[in-house]
């Protein structure tokens, strides 16, 4: 019989390679971070290690981690058959295959996740500039691509919930407008 493994125990094998691989939830939030601060004034880091923790909480992030650092492992262990092991080694730039595993997690944060997504695969803003494989030590191949997916979603999350709580402020002020001109009038 072939087990099902917990929810709970993805979760944590998830965070676990994160960090075996030298990523922190801060790192990941400081992009968060750098990407939503401009749109919302007074935006505290809190904010967006809160927002990394519930991406965190979607298996299919869960599972691309697991899978993704799986690959960048066996890279590292030169443990892949050729070609794949050269191809991922060196982070082939027509790969495509690091930042389709990594999009696929994406969508379900919308338009702005994929174009955030877009522009931090470009210009590997924080972590992710140290994590490329081509600029550092080690096979990242896939994660720098994971921890970009990650920071757009918690980004578009935030710029999502940002939206809620200027329009529940808005209608908040209306309605007490509202009252104050039926008690005047």
């Amino acid at each position: 019989m072939r087990r099902q493994v917990h929810s709970k125990e993805v979760k944590a094998a998830a965070l676990q390679r994160l960090t075996d691989r030298g990523v922190t939830i801060e790192d990941i939030a400081e992009v968060v971070y750098l990407m939503q601060a401009p749109y919302h004034v007074g935006l505290k880091m809190e904010s967006c290690i809160e927002s990394v923790h519930a991406v965190l909480e979607k298996r299919e992030i869960q599972h691309a981690v697991l899978v993704g650092t799986e690959l960048d492992i066996l890279a590292e262990k030169g443990l892949l058959t050729e070609p794949l092991q050269s191809i991922v080694e060196s982070d082939e730039g027509l790969f495509g295959c690091d930042e389709t595993l990594a999009l696929g997690s994406v969508f379900g944060y919308g338009s702005i996740a994929v174009t955030t997504f877009g522009h931090l695969d470009k210009q590997k803003v924080g972590i992710i500039k140290k994590l490329d494989t081509k600029r550092g030590s080690g096979i990242h191949t896939f994660l720098d691509d994971l921890v970009a997916s990650i920071a757009s979603s918690a980004s578009s999350r935030m710029a999502h919930r940002l939206r809620d709580e200027e329009e529940a402020e808005r209608d908040k002020k209306l309605s007490a407008a509202s009252d104050e001109d039926q008690q005047a009038g």
